[in-house]
């Protein structure tokens, strides 16, 4: 297993080298990728594989906007991607710098994505270089950081003079078109779950999207909500960023948004990405979607060998029993299943902890990625033995 797959010990922000600037716009032409999505390379510096490298991790394993040419990660160069991740080849290769991405590519790509989440949500002086050396090559720039590059003077000259946009994935609506909680969720007719996990950064949007795409390919409409900026650049059709919503509209907000993909989707039932942990007192996202989606039913995401939080080293992970117990005294609502993510374990200890938690919890327990996914299929239809008929709201 690559080093990146572990728990750091601590929490690690360090500034990136900028990449050297030998590639000329001159020497590339546009590209049209073979899959008609628009093509993109994605910076993860350090991170690829790790907690904070999750946007880059996500869309290496899952883009339904973008094609992913290459990922810069130094560290890991001349890496399959795939295989740093999850052990198979997917022929998206790890590059040194800025410009070994270009001479991969062959050609201008459409976007550069900054793929790193830090939990400071800024950028570095060198990530800054980086971007506008992108936006020079004549790349559009998709960023899910805390900061709004499209409000910052430097990068809207440097956009408007090279005719790139910046797409500020996080950015919230004007406060005049947010919206307060209104009870219409209740409204909606078909089940809705929530994915949420005993910590951040643990698979909980993984999973959704696994779990998405199994009852879809069985025939039960399944609709996911994203919550973060990775889900929203995958190119999940409804959603939000949620933590850069002010705490009034929340709940509101993605309310909203649910009752917007029942009515034009008609689902089967509808699957809201969770974020943070409701037990977590860092993050508040996790209350704010119990709250807006009012699910009937949740599947937990746990770490078993994580034994503290991330960034925290002082605060020790929860048991699943003790999340699911302050998730079902929160909410009207019930744990439906356990999901793990196998970090810095074996096969075995995999199955060994699958076994322990069924017997433990007494609910379906799986690994979304190491396990097949009828078994979350058979979660939720245990729970909810009615989908798959028509619904409407």
């Amino acid at each position: 297993m690559s080093k990146k797959n572990q728990v750091p010990s601590s929490p690690v922000f360090p500034d990136r080298p900028a990449d050297s600037a030998a590639v000329t716009t001159e020497e590339l032409m546009p590209k049209q990728s073979k899959c008609g999505c628009e093509s993109a390379i994605v910076y993860c510096e350090g991170n690829f594989g790790g907690i904070d490298g999750k946007t880059a991790n996500g869309l290496v394993r899952h883009s339904e906007r973008y094609k992913i040419l290459s990922i810069i990660d130094s560290e890991l160069a001349g890496q399959d991607a795939g295989l740093v991740l999850d052990n198979k080849a997917n022929e998206i290769p790890i590059v040194k710098n800025l410009d070994s991405a270009m001479q991969h590519a062959g050609e201008i790509p459409d976007y550069f994505i900054f793929g790193i989440a830090p939990a400071s949500g800024m950028l570095s002086k060198d990530e800054r270089k980086l971007l506008l050396r992108a936006i020079e090559l004549g790349m559009n720039i998709v960023n899910g950081l805390h900061e709004f590059l499209n409000e910052d003077a430097e990068f809207a000259a440097a956009s408007k003079k090279h005719n790139v946009t910046i797409r500020d994935v996080r950015k919230p609506r004007d406060k005049k078109d947010l919206r307060v909680f209104s009870g219409r969720i209740n409204q909606v007719k078909c089940p809705r779950i929530a994915v949420l996990g005993t910590d951040c950064a643990i698979g909980k949007r993984t999973t959704a999207t696994i779990l998405a795409r199994a009852l879809n390919e069985r025939g039960i409409k399944a609709v996911m909500i994203g919550t973060g900026q990775t889900g929203l650049i995958q190119g999940a059709r409804y959603g939000l960023a949620l933590d850069a919503v002010p705490s009034q509209f929340c709940a509101g907000e993605l309310e909203g948004k649910i009752i917007e993909a029942a009515e034009n989707e008609n689902p089967d039932i509808i699957l809201i990405e969770g974020q943070g942990s409701l037990s977590h007192p860092a993050y508040s996202t996790s209350s704010f979607i119990i709250r807006g989606s009012c699910p009937q039913g949740v599947v937990l995401q746990h770490a078993p060998s994580r034994k503290h939080r991330c960034d925290f080293e002082h605060m020790p992970m929860p048991s699943p029993a003790a999340e699911i117990e302050l998730i079902e005294i929160f909410a009207k609502t019930k744990v439906i299943g356990l999901t793990i993510n196998h970090e810095n374990m074996s096969d075995g200890e995999i199955s060994s902890a699958i076994d322990r938690y069924e017997e433990e919890l007494n609910i379906p327990t799986t690994d979304a990625l190491t396990r097949s996914p009828d078994r979350l299929v058979e979660m939720v239809l245990s729970a909810f033995p009615q989908i798959g008929g028509e619904r409407s709201i």
